[in-house]
């Protein structure tokens, strides 16, 4: 392994001294390092691969679809329209909770639940009462 070191050092040193490290994009600003302290260090290289190649892991794709399927509920005017959504959207978070060892919680941004909350009228409160 040493060698293969040696090689590549004196590699470098050769490159510099010829100055093809000059006028290189990027060069004296901050390298931007990514944290993926999170992800296992086996894995690290697949997941860089993968997102350099525009690939989201499933579990991603699916909360990105239930954003926005909420979005959607937020602005949707039509009461069938909305509960339909909502259904969707409770598929959606079940599907996600199956491959979870903890639950998704779509509440964790309080105010946007809450205002997600405040525009879903069920449809039995918008009828007048029955009075059989």
């Amino acid at each position: 392994m040493e060698i293969f070191q040696c090689i590549a050092e004196e590699r470098i040193r050769a490159a510099y001294e010829e100055g093809q490290f000059t006028n290189l994009p990027g060069m004296g600003r901050p390298l931007e390092l990514e944290d993926d302290s999170m992800i296992p260090p086996e894995n690290r290289m697949a997941w860089k691969i993968l997102k350099n190649a525009g690939m989201c892991p499933p579990e991603l794709e699916l909360e990105k679809q239930a954003h926005s399927l909420a979005e959607m509920i937020s602005h949707c005017t039509d009461e069938h329209e909305r509960l339909q959504q909502i259904k969707k959207l409770q598929c959606l978070v079940t599907r996600m909770n199956m491959g979870r060892t903890r639950p998704v919680c779509l509440e964790a941004d309080a105010d946007y639940y809450r205002k997600i909350v405040e525009r879903v009228r069920l449809e039995s409160s918008s009828r007048t009462s029955d009075p059989r």
